[in-house]
């Protein structure tokens, strides 16, 4: 599993509006009915606008913490997710094959596209180019014969 790397500093307001969607998504989840799930969602903006110009950020800091920790005492226990993204139905259902698979295609399943196969082979070919031309030659005495 790979680790989970910080790829820049997330300000307090973007927390804020992180912790804000992720409410509004368990809304979601709980309500079925549009025009409930909508009230609830109206009161929730309330909630977070009557707390948008706190001065003091130490107090604005701990009414995030205390968002995050109700969010999570009150989070669906399924929730809602949309069918392609992660934990989804349909994530990754859809499987793109690699480049490379069409170098073992039959010849002739390969004359129903000459076209395409005539640019791959001119593309892979100016790919080894520019490889060589960045980091040289390989040496064969590197590779591996078996």
């Amino acid at each position: 599993m790979a680790a989970k790397l910080p790829l820049g500093i997330v300000t307090h307001s973007q927390k804020v509006c992180s912790l804000y969607k992720r409410a509004l998504r368990n809304l979601e989840s709980i309500y079925d009915a549009r025009h409930v799930y909508r009230y609830q969602a109206v009161l929730m903006r309330e909630r977070f606008d009557k707390n948008a110009k706190i001065p003091d950020f130490r107090k604005a800091v701990k009414l995030l913490e205390e968002g995050e920790q109700e969010l999570f005492l009150n989070q669906h226990p399924l929730p809602k997710k949309f069918p392609t993204s992660p934990g989804g139905v349909a994530h990754e259902r859809v499987v793109t094959p690699p480049d490379w698979v069409l170098d073992y295609w039959h010849p002739l399943e390969k004359a129903h596209y000459p076209e395409y196969f005539k640019k791959r082979e001119l593309r892979k070919k100016e790919f080894i180019a520019m490889w060589e031309k960045e980091y040289g030659k390989p040496d064969p005495k590197d590779q591996n014969h078996h």
